[in-house]
């Protein structure tokens, strides 16, 4: 019968009905987001689909997705996967789930090294030669010299005494798109470099240590983010979190000499011979303070690994033993940048002074809140 029929529809209001009579919160975007994993559906296909009847699989997906969201396991686990700035990322129970204030403290990473390293600067957009663009440019240079006759013919007729009137608008001119390209000049495709290759080439690579790298996402979006100039040295203490980096990194299509993935508790995955070798040590390590671990969502405190959450009774446990390696792995003048908790932010940046760093710097995360802590190693006299 055609009322038995579930379709995308039926399917995703029943979901946001028995997700918000069990207290789930924003039970909307859950349903979607399982819906999306059921179908293989962006948002906007989900809704122009609506009517579209759900296959055995897909409904079987969605029976089960449905009770483990109800029972709170972050939708990250559920789906498989978690967006993370340009990349997406395998996720699975046992590691932490990227969070967006983490894309962040990627940001900050890119535009300190920026700012010190030459090549490491945001890639300028060059301007692409599209199809349409020629015709574009007749047009406008037709309608640049018709408007300069009326001026001339105008000019004429009134004595030559014609006060310079502002040119009509147009399409983009030449000069205005190297001055300032408009939006379909400065489109990128796909595959096209953003820089020319043969400008870093011959400049060193930019070395990087991440500790605790989880899914692998911050090492990753660094190295996708700045192509042919960084290379990662990513460590974790959880064998399964290191699986599942590997397994990112071969989605992501990047090569284990430019994100090296080691096991091991901290910086001990990092041989005698590498230590000074690094611009920068970048972690999101445990921070959450022990008392406050209790206070967390379910969602969190009882489905991800309290291993990559609990940063001991100021949340800075792991962070000190961090503060204590930088010297040795760092270059001077190397980047020392950590996510905290927003609390003990203060007490971070007093211990870096303490540690003899400079630069020090408290940033705040999207939302406002102290976030990160940045310092740099003293330049050598």
């Amino acid at each position: 019968m055609a009322d038995e029929t579930w379709t995308i529809r039926r399917c995703v209001d029943w979901t946001v009905e028995y997700l918000a009579g069990r207290g789930m919160e924003h039970p909307r975007v859950s349903a979607e987001w399982l819906m999306g994993a059921a179908t293989g559906y962006d948002r906007v296909d989900i809704y122009s689909n609506y009517d579209q009847p759900l296959s055995p699989e897909e409904l079987a997906f969605m029976h089960d997705a449905v009770v483990r969201r109800a029972k709170g396991e972050p939708l990250q686990y559920i789906v498989g996967e978690a967006p993370f700035r340009s990349l997406t990322v395998a996720c699975e129970p046992g590691v932490l789930i990227p969070r967006p204030e983490t894309e962040m403290l990627v940001e900050l990473v890119l535009d300190r090294l920026g700012k010190t390293i030459p090549g490491m600067e945001k890639p300028v957009r060059k301007r692409v030669e599209l199809p349409w663009n020629a015709e574009v440019q007749r047009i406008a240079d037709a309608e640049r010299a018709a408007a300069e006759a009326e001026r001339s013919a105008r000019a004429s007729l009134e004595g030559g005494d014609l006060i310079e009137a502002a040119a009509p608008e147009s399409f983009p001119s030449e000069t205005a798109s190297t001055e300032g390209a408009s939006a379909e000049e400065d489109r990128v495709e796909p595959g096209v470099p953003t820089e020319d290759p043969a400008s870093t080439v011959s400049l060193p690579p930019v070395r990087i240590l991440e500790v605790g790298c989880g899914t692998g996402c911050i090492s990753l979006s660094l190295a996708t983010e700045r192509p042919g100039r960084v290379r990662c040295v990513a460590t974790d203490i959880s064998e399964r979190a290191v699986s599942l980096a590997e397994r990112n990194r071969a989605a992501c299509g990047v090569d284990a000499a430019t994100v090296d993935i080691r096991l091991g508790d901290l910086v001990s995955p990092v041989s005698p011979d590498e230590e000074g070798s690094f611009d920068a040590l970048v972690s999101n390590p445990p921070y959450i303070p022990s008392a406050v671990m209790e206070t967390l969502p379910a969602e969190v405190g009882m489905h991800e690994p309290r291993l990559a959450l609990d940063g001991g009774e100021d949340g800075l446990d792991v962070f000190r033993r961090l503060l204590d390696a930088a010297p040795r792995m760092l270059k001077p003048g190397g980047l020392f940048a950590c996510e905290l908790f927003e609390d003990a932010l203060n007490a971070a940046a007093s211990l870096c002074r303490h540690a003899g760093m400079d630069h020090v710097e408290i940033m705040p995360d999207l939302t406002g809140r102290s976030r990160f802590v940045l310092a740099r190693i003293p330049q050598r006299l």
